[in-house]
């Protein structure tokens, strides 16, 4: 599916999504990373050393998820958008999801967007709780949705935008 479509299949992800006993245990970045194309900023951008080293560029990124905190800087760090942060720790209801974002204008805190899956549909609703510029293009968009949704909700459409 992935070839075709661009969009992961369920044995990519099952390869790349950390266990219940780590999700369990609080935030930490997934990388959805599936093409081995020379590119390797995110080992860079990982300061714990939670992203391990590439033997070559074109390596697909591996992740200890134990030294991983899910401080957020590989997102910002990744040319592909294809690193997000889950925390299915936030409260019994909703997870935090931390994902990067390169449009304008911006969402604002507190606003209630269309929360999407990985083909874009329209899955539920989040709540902006952050928006974090930063020195780079990305900025960092955290939100709240709801915890059934915390392993769909990869983006977000702002109501009355399509």
């Amino acid at each position: 599916m992935l070839e075709k479509s661009g969009i992961p299949a369920a044995e990519d992800l099952i390869r790349v999504i950390p266990s219940e006993e780590r999700l369990a245990q609080g935030a930490v970045a997934i990388i959805e990373c599936f093409q081995a194309i020379p590119c390797d900023p995110c080992y860079d951008w990982c300061k714990r050393g939670a992203i391990k080293e590439f033997k070559s560029p074109t390596d697909l990124p591996q992740i200890d998820y134990q030294k991983c905190n899910g401080c957020a800087l590989c997102v910002i760090g990744c040319p592909g958008l294809a690193i997000f942060v889950v925390d299915r720790t936030y409260s019994k209801e909703r997870a935090l999801i931390k994902l990067p974002y390169e449009f304008l204008p911006l969402p604002e805190k507190g606003e209630v967007v269309q929360a999407l899956n990985r083909e874009g549909e329209v899955v539920g609703e989040a709540e902006v709780l952050k928006v974090q510029p930063t020195k780079q293009k990305t900025t960092l968009i955290s939100l709240l949705v709801p915890q059934k949704l915390a392993m769909e909700v990869r983006f977000f459409r702002r109501k009355g935008n399509g």
